[in-house]
């Protein structure tokens, strides 16, 4: 069985996709999915599968929600290594007196290069800072989320991908998760 860590994006926000958390534990354990956890309410969920495949896994969550829920919800599926990339790739970590509140992670459903920087236009966006690691953006806000243009829609439409964002605490959360459920 394989471990994944499902993201979903755009739940249980502002009153919009409300999916309570045993539901969705419900609802994936009944389409096949072992050992389902969930960690907050913003759409983390851990399951086991004996599919390898990530797309497949994320096809199956989105295509169950909707058939279900009624809800067209956009799924990224990570792993553990995903996770200790974020603490091993992200230069932001190498500064001095870095703020972890300002400090967050965008998944995306795929790859892309380095020189996509140029895609994301980020003196549109200044002060805010990025780095790009193949499938995640490490992003440093300035103020914060809240206040910027650099959010998921900005990347969504420059990059032209599907991004969920996590914040700095969650990331790390995630990972301490991740090797719980893993032993």
């Amino acid at each position: 069985m394989t471990t994944h860590l499902a993201l979903l994006r755009g739940i249980n926000v502002s009153g919009h996709n409300i999916i309570k958390m045993e539901t969705l534990k419900s609802l994936l354990e009944n389409i096949g999915f072992k050992d389902v956890t969930t960690y907050i309410q913003s759409g983390n969920v851990f399951l086991k599968s004996s599919e390898i495949n990530a797309s497949s896994v994320g096809f199956k969550i989105k295509q169950e929600i909707f058939k279900t829920l009624g809800f067209d919800v956009s799924v990224i599926i990570i792993n553990k290594q995903d996770l200790e990339d974020c603490f091993t790739h992200n230069s932001f970590l190498k500064e001095i007196n870095y703020d972890t509140k300002k400090l967050y992670v965008a998944f995306l459903s795929k790859e892309i290069s380095k020189e996509a920087i140029n895609d994301l236009k980020m003196s549109q966006v200044k002060p805010d800072e990025c780095l790009i690691d193949g499938n995640k953006i490490f992003i440093k806000y300035n103020i914060g989320a809240g206040k910027t243009k650099f959010d998921q829609k900005y990347i969504e439409k420059k990059l032209q991908v599907t991004a969920t964002i996590r914040n700095w605490n969650t990331v790390t959360k995630l990972l301490e998760l991740y090797k719980e459920i893993e032993i």
